[in-house]
């Protein structure tokens, strides 16, 4: 049975981590091939969701990847997930949203390199999309960053596929 894991870092966790800090353990190895993110799951079934999701979304998308999720599983299934219901999403140049959980809370010097990071290609990208443009990411921290640097709430893949279901 696989394990839907929402949450990028919380898939690394299952991919990187654990394996790592039990590389013997069989039932590491079992828990990493069971770990799947949505966008893997979606794309590993895609004949079943083409049946569920026959809803189309026609708009511009910007898709800002996970810092962990890139490093782990990338952004391909997420990408295919997403042209499968009709939306062709731009992505800012791969690079990190600068928030890295709580590194982007902290005040002073965390707090202004967060925003450097930011500012070099995901939060201009925000920015400079239409109103009507989605904008996507799955990381908490990257739409926490996305909402308060950005001025804009980013939707996770969950909700983007639920605007396509029938209505």
């Amino acid at each position: 049975m696989p394990i839907l894991v929402l949450e990028p870092s919380c898939e690394a966790v299952f991919h990187d981590e654990l394996v790592n800090l039990f590389p013997g353990d069989p039932r590491a190895r079992r828990l990493d091939r069971m770990a799947t993110g949505l966008g893997a799951f979606v794309a590993a079934h895609a004949t079943e969701f083409a049946a569920a999701l026959p809803g189309r979304l026609e708009a511009p998308a910007v898709l800002h990847g996970h810092c962990h999720q890139k490093a782990t599983v990338g952004m391909a299934a997420e990408e295919a997930t997403l042209r499968s219901i009709g939306l062709a999403p731009a992505q800012p140049e791969p690079g990190c949203c600068g928030m890295a959980g709580a590194f982007g809370f902290e005040r002073g010097e965390h707090y202004e390199l967060s925003q450097k990071i930011g500012e070099r290609a995901l939060l201009p990208a925000v920015r400079a999309a239409t109103p009507e443009t989605l904008v996507i990411a799955d990381g908490f921290s990257c739409r926490e960053q996305i909402s308060q640097s950005g001025g804009r709430r980013a939707l996770h893949l969950a909700e983007i596929l639920e605007m396509a279901l029938p209505e």
